[in-house]
């Protein structure tokens, strides 16, 4: 059995963007408050279809082993910020 254990938290939101802006600043404010958190791996899903995940975050490694925090539809380079 593993040591570690994941928190599912449904939180309604009416639409997958709202969703994601939810789910990005619950992320950054539980990260801010310990280290435990992983924001990366943050996803959302339709109530009837939680099978079906959409990242919030990019989590795509940068130079130095930080990865980017911006949301997952970007447009401008990746960065921590």
């Amino acid at each position: 059995m593993s040591d570690r254990w994941v928190i599912h938290l449904p939180v309604i939101a009416p639409d997958l963007h709202r969703a994601r802006i939810f789910a990005r600043s619950a992320a950054r404010l539980l990260a801010g408050l310990t280290a435990r958190v992983e924001p990366g791996g943050v996803t959302v899903s339709a109530e009837d279809q939680q099978g079906v995940r959409h990242w919030v975050f990019c989590d795509r490694p940068l130079p130095g082993g930080a990865r980017c925090t911006l949301p997952v539809d970007h447009t401008a380079p990746c960065s921590r910020r």
